[in-house]
């Protein structure tokens, strides 16, 4: 069985969900069930950031979509995929998270051959058998904490990335990847009822394109979802 441990966590409440709601209706007002992170207006993130979803929006491919502009600083571009896949990927769990319980779900798995475990600096100082949802808790409250870190994703102009700010990057993405493995390999029946399929995989092709670009998740984290990824990421 394939264990995976993840990283430092700040506690905090579990999101609360106002309803659930199929992800089309979701996506199209543009909400999420926690405080969306924002880029501040008038920024160079922020620029970058109306360009990546004006070219999405445009239809072109999506291969194409994640390339980084020409002239602009890739640690920029890398900080504003990780943030908008934050925001997408919750939404995506906090829309079907009351099909996903302690008793639907008591461990936190992608099928029976992978199992993700959780170890932080705090309570579980070593690998810990979760429940999906206790897991989905503590996994976007350590990335919330580390995005609204002004240290780790500095907003203000002028102030520098930190030297380790691409291997945070990876961290964040590789664990927002085994979102995607539970969510596909033990809800897709929720996917399909919402009738959210389509949607859900445009976000998974475009995570998945983003992340092979600039190799930012180890191949052998991508092996849960290795044969529907050949499927739908021609």
């Amino acid at each position: 069985r394939g264990i995976h441990r993840s990283c430092p966590w700040t506690p905090g409440p579990r999101p609360s969900l106002a309803m659930a709601l199929c992800l089309k209706q979701v996506f199209a007002k543009d909400k999420t069930f926690r405080p969306r992170k924002r880029f501040e207006p008038g920024t160079q993130r922020f620029e970058l950031y109306k360009k990546a979803q004006a070219s999405l929006k445009s239809g072109l491919d999506l291969r194409s979509v994640v390339r980084l502009p020409p002239g602009e600083n890739i640690d920029d571009w890398i900080a504003v995929h990780v943030v908008d896949f934050f925001n997408r990927i919750n939404l995506i769990y906090g829309t079907m998270a009351e099909r996903c319980s302690e008793t639907s779900c008591p461990v936190m798995a992608g099928g029976p051959r992978y199992e993700y475990r959780w170890q932080d600096e705090r309570q579980y100082r070593r690998p810990a058998k979760l429940s999906a949802p206790r897991y989905m808790a503590l996994l976007m409250d350590w990335i919330e904490g580390l995005i609204n870190d002004e240290d780790v994703f500095p907003t203000r102009i002028g102030v520098p990335f930190p030297k380790n700010f691409q291997q945070v990057c990876t961290k964040i993405l590789t664990r927002l990847f085994r979102v995607f493995v539970h969510v596909y390999i033990h809800h897709f029946d929720s996917i399909l009822s919402m009738g959210a399929e389509a949607h859900v995989n445009t976000c998974y092709k475009h995570f998945y394109y983003f992340i092979r670009e600039f190799s930012l998740v180890d191949q052998r984290e991508l092996e849960p979802l290795r044969e529907m990824t050949e499927r739908i990421c021609h």
